[in-house]
C-alpha cells in the first residue's frame, strides 16, 4: 500500500480523485496556489502524489466555504496549525450567520406557503374565534403627526437593526389600537409592525398577546374596509366578547394581488379574558 501511495498520479487522476477539473488544477499551478509534486520536462505534463492529497482537500474547502484564492494563497504561505484553526473559525462564523438567514428565509416563505393555502380553504365571510401564540414584533409609530418619508426612515433603520436583508424577509403589518375601532375610527393607524423571523430577546419589542382573539378575513377597496370591522364590532357585542390591545392586520397574498382590491388582509383582534 504504501508503494503505491508514493506512486505519482497524472493531472487527469488527480483530479478525478477529487471529483474537480483538470483545468482547475492547471489554473491553481498558473496562480501559485498549489503546484504539482513534479512536471515531465519533456513534455510539461504535471504530476501529483498521493501525499498532496490532504492539502488540496483543504483549499477546496475553504473554497466552498467562500474563501478568496488571495486569502487561501495568503494562509498557504505561512500555514501552520493555528493560523488555519483561526480561518476556519472566521468562516463556521460567517457560515452561522448564512444559515441564520436562510432559516430565517425559509420560515418567511413557509408563511407565504401557508397563506395562501389558507386562502384557499377559508371561509373569507367568517368571523371566528381562534388560538394563537404570542409573538414579538418590532413596532415604528405611523401616526398622522409622522410624517411619510420619517416612517420610510425608520422602517429602513429597523430593517438594518436586526439585521433582515429586505423587509420582505419578514412578515409585516399594522396596528389600530382597539379604542379607536370601539370610537368608529377604523383608519387610526399608529404603528407599523415587523415580525422578526428568528428567536431574539431584545429590550423594547412589543408582544402581541397569545390566546383566544378574532379573526376575521377582508377582500375589497380599502376605503371600504370600515365594513368588515363594523361586522366585527357586531360579531363581538353580539357574543358579549371584549375586544383588547390592538387589530393586528397582514396582506396575505401582497405578491399575487394584481390590483388593490384582490388584497385579502387578514385581521386578528386579541380577546380580554
Amino acid at each position: 500500500m504504501m508503494r503505491e501511495k508514493s506512486r505519482l498520479l497524472t493531472i487527469g487522476q488527480f483530479a478525478a480523485l477529487h471529483g474537480i477539473n483538470k483545468k482547475t488544477l492547471m489554473w491553481y499551478d498558473e496562480i501559485g496556489l498549489f503546484h504539482p509534486a513534479s512536471v515531465s520536462p519533456e513534455n510539461g505534463y504535471r504530476y501529483y502524489s498521493y501525499y498532496q492529497s490532504s492539502l488540496l482537500e483543504t483549499i477546496l474547502l475553504l473554497r466552498e466555504m467562500g474563501v478568496s484564492t488571495e486569502e487561501i494563497r495568503t494562509f498557504m504561505g505561512s500555514r501552520s496549525e493555528e493560523s488555519l484553526e483561526r480561518l476556519l473559525e472566521e468562516k463556521i462564523r460567517e457560515l452561522d450567520e448564512q444559515i441564520s438567514h436562510w432559516k430565517s428565509v425559509r420560515k418567511t416563505l413557509d408563511n407565504h406557503r401557508r397563506n395562501l393555502r389558507t386562502l384557499r380553504t377559508m371561509d373569507l365571510s367568517e368571523i371566528r374565534i381562534t388560538e394563537r401564540e404570542a409573538r414579538q414584533l418590532v413596532t415604528v409609530d405611523i401616526g398622522p403627526d409622522v410624517s411619510f418619508d420619517k416612517q420610510v426612515e425608520m422602517i429602513t433603520g429597523e430593517t438594518k437593526k436586526y439585521q433582515l436583508r429586505r423587509l420582505r424577509d419578514a412578515s409585516y403589518g399594522v396596528m389600530i389600537p382597539v379604542e379607536k375601532l370601539y370610537e368608529g375610527d377604523f383608519d387610526g393607524y399608529t404603528k407599523l409592525f415587523i415580525e422578526i423571523p428568528f428567536p431574539i430577546k431584545k429590550a423594547g419589542l412589543h408582544t402581541q398577546p397569545g390566546g383566544r382573539c378574532l379573526r376575521a378575513f377582508y377582500k375589497g377597496p380599502w376605503n371600504e374596509m370600515s365594513r368588515k370591522y363594523r361586522e366585527i364590532l357586531d360579531f363581538a357585542a353580539r357574543g358579549g366578547l371584549t375586544l383588547a390591545g390592538f387589530s393586528y392586520e397582514i396582506v396575505l397574498n401582497e405578491a399575487a394581488a394584481v390590483r388593490e382590491e384582490d388584497a385579502i388582509v387578514e385581521i386578528q383582534i386579541p380577546l380580554a379574558p
